[in-house]
């Protein structure tokens, strides 16, 4: 026992391999545990994963605590199966009027068929920025420059029908498509500059000369308005005062009626007077022809006041006649004198 190593547990460590008496164990408690830990699998929320048993798709865990045949299982694929966002690079695109544009994208996505995702496609988020990439430039190209500004969410639902429709033998569905920057190259930004300065101009001209269209328009409109106005005011002035004469010449026609009425009423009665008073009385025939002489010489006096020169015969024994004559030349000379 000279030549071995002080430490009689460990002295044929020191001997070659083969010549070594025996080699120690691996304890079973310890492999056991090993086993049992390598099978328990925790799987976050939100996310699945895909197991393999010697090589070939066997199941797929869920949420949660999960445990696995050890050795010969193996965990191929885990990914969430929450909904995430792909950022589209930009890249260049020709449209239909051979105008080079720079667009992107962002795509809203998320997997429904863990299984699909990973053993239809290799690289499947790599597979999908192409796609999209592919799908961008094809609907822009049916498009002209004008119309890709405009009809942005017409795109939109083309791609995302495209896409989900593209998609769905990978086991993903695309929620939304959204193009976020369509940029013209400088020269046709520069030229679209200038084209909206004369667009303006052009709008600003057709605006100021249709004010003043309409300015001459509103004139003329106001100056006939104001004429017509103009002439129904003189034309109901004119028959209003045509209406007032009428009223008047009524009036005096009626007042002029009523005062002979009134003047015949009154001869009428003062004749029944007379006649009453003559026949009651017969005294009253000679104060009947003082009264009748009285008027006579006041007529007398009336046509001595006269312009014209009269030369009246009277007989006394026809003095009603005489009053008759009288008064006929004092009408004629009032009328001469009128005129």
């Amino acid at each position: 026992m000279d030549g071995l190593p002080h430490n009689p547990k460990k002295w044929w460590t020191s001997l070659p391999r083969s010549l070594a008496p025996f080699s120690p164990a691996p304890c079973p408690l310890s492999l056991g545990g090993a086993a049992v830990a390598g099978s328990v699998r925790i799987v976050n929320q939100g996310n699945e994963a895909l197991v393999e048993r010697l090589g070939s798709y066997n199941r797929k865990l869920s949420p949660g605590l999960n445990f696995t045949a050890p050795f010969i299982d193996r965990v191929a694929y885990q990914e969430t199966i929450r909904e995430k966002v792909l950022d589209i690079p930009p890249q260049t695109c020709i449209t239909r009027d051979n105008v080079s544009i720079t667009a992107d994208a962002v795509v809203y996505w998320r997997i429904v068929d863990m299984e699909r995702a990973y053993y239809k496609v290799q690289n499947l988020q790599s597979a999908m920025v192409n796609l999209v990439l592919t799908q961008i430039r094809s609907e822009l190209g049916k498009l002209e420059l004008d119309e890709t500004f405009t009809a942005r969410s017409e795109i939109n639902e083309v791609l995302l029908r495209d896409l989900d429709i593209a998609t769905d033998p990978w086991g993903v569905k695309v929620t939304r498509v959204e193009l976020r920057d369509i940029i013209p190259s400088k020269a046709v930004q520069e030229s679209m500059e200038l084209q909206m300065a004369a667009e303006r101009r052009k709008r600003a001209s057709i605006l100021t000369s249709e004010g003043d269209r309409e300015s001459a328009v509103n004139s003329a409109k106001g100056k006939a308005e104001a004429q017509i106005l103009d002439a129904e005011a003189q034309q109901k002035s004119m028959l209003l005062r045509a209406e007032a004469e009428q009223k008047a010449i009524v009036l005096r026609a009626q007042a002029t009626r009523q005062e002979q009425v009134l003047k015949a009423q009154a001869t009428a009665e003062a004749l029944q007077i007379i006649g009453k008073t003559l026949q009651s009385d017969p005294n009253a025939r000679e104060a009947l022809q003082f009264l009748m002489t009285q008027n006579y010489m006041d007529m007398g006096k009336t046509i001595g006041t006269s312009d014209s020169s009269k030369v009246m015969f009277v007989d006394p024994r026809s003095i009603a006649a005489s009053v008759e004559s009288i008064r006929a030349m004092i009408s004629d000379d009032r009328s001469n004198g009128k005129a």
